[in-house]
């Protein structure tokens, strides 16, 4: 069946202003690390991400070595693009990253201008496209030069293969420091991606303070801590959880009593707030407001759905807040 986009997708959605730039994104942006790979369903994929378009997402977040298999996330989000969103290019923004293992060889990792030039290349292909919005350098590379990183970043987007560029797992000081060199080349830092949640606060040491004062946005991946804050682990770990399984980040022995009772502890409030425990910890990521958009990932329509409710509330009293840092207090 032909797909014909909402036309009330505007409504509804809150749009922020990305650091000090032209751009504005959608508060809730969708990331494609999982569920969107070759060993994943098609028609289950496509129902997530009509229905983020659907409903004023407009940021869609990938990278070279999304899948599994590596670049299957992104041949798959082309297939997306070519069938049911060629229409709607324009009203996306579409980013792909480059700093993590995608082939063998010297060139195939890290951040030498080589592998980010080849990398995107590849990365237009796989998604049939000329052009992305924004292309990230992926985490930082001790042994090249940032000098030679950034003059990639900016060479990217003078040959016309990349909008605009971003930083992905820097810390505040080498942020800083590349946001130096990319301003000097006339290329700013548009936007910053780094790991925040409840759990995992790195960022309020610094760097979101570098960031306001560069004019750089910011989108923190793993608002849910793996899906540490959702009502998944509650009881405990289930069957067929991700902590349940041997692979991945999230690992069972890392759900202790502590991390259940603080996790049981903010659900209660959530339900105070009649938010869902991951509601209220995206609402909580996103009351920030040099926080632009809140990247979120999705392994059933219904899931989006439920994440998205977190918008109607993202306001939080002072007591609130300070109920919040009592609970997560080591």
């Amino acid at each position: 069946m032909t797909y014909l986009a909402n036309p009330a997708r505007y409504e509804t959605m809150e749009y922020r202003r990305c650091g000090k730039s032209g751009i504005k994104l959608s508060a809730v942006s969708l990331g494609l690390w999982h569920n969107f790979g070759g060993v994943d369903v098609m028609e289950n994929y496509r129902a997530i991400v009509r229905l983020a378009f659907d409903s004023g997402i407009t940021h869609f977040d990938l990278a070279n070595n999304y899948g599994p298999p590596p670049g299957s996330a992104e041949e798959n989000f082309g297939i997306l693009l070519k069938k049911d969103f060629a229409a709607h290019r324009d009203e996306m923004i579409i980013s792909s990253k480059a700093g993590y293992t995608m082939w063998q060889g010297p060139y195939g990792d890290w951040g030498s201008k080589k592998y980010l030039v080849a990398s995107l290349d590849q990365s237009l292909k796989r998604m049939g496209l000329d052009y992305v919005d924004i292309f990230y350098h992926h985490r930082p590379d001790p042994e090249t030069p940032l000098e030679e990183t950034m003059s990639a970043l900016d060479l990217l987007v003078r040959q016309g293969k990349a909008l605009y560029v971003g930083l992905s797992n820097y810390s505040a000081e080498d942020t800083a420091k590349a946001s130096k060199i990319l301003k000097e080349l006339g290329t700013p830092c548009l936007i910053h991606q780094p790991k925040y949640s409840m759990f995992v606060r790195w960022i309020e040491d610094g760097l979101l303070d570098v960031l306001e004062q560069e004019g750089i946005g910011c989108i923190p991946f793993s608002p849910l801590a793996q899906g540490l804050l959702t009502n998944k682990y509650l009881g405990g770990v289930p069957d067929g959880s991700r902590a349940s399984k041997a692979h991945g980040f999230l690992k069972k022995e890392m759900i202790t009593p502590e991390v259940l009772l603080k996790i049981q502890q903010l659900n209660k409030l959530a339900l105070a707030r009649e938010q869902t425990l991951a509601q209220m910890a995206l609402a909580w990521v996103l009351k920030d407001k040099r926080i632009t958009t809140v990247l979120i990932g999705a392994s059933r329509p219904e899931q989006l759905s439920d994440s998205l409710l977190c918008l109607k509330n993202t306001a939080f009293s002072s007591e609130e807040l300070g109920t919040i840092n009592e609970i997560l207090r080591d």
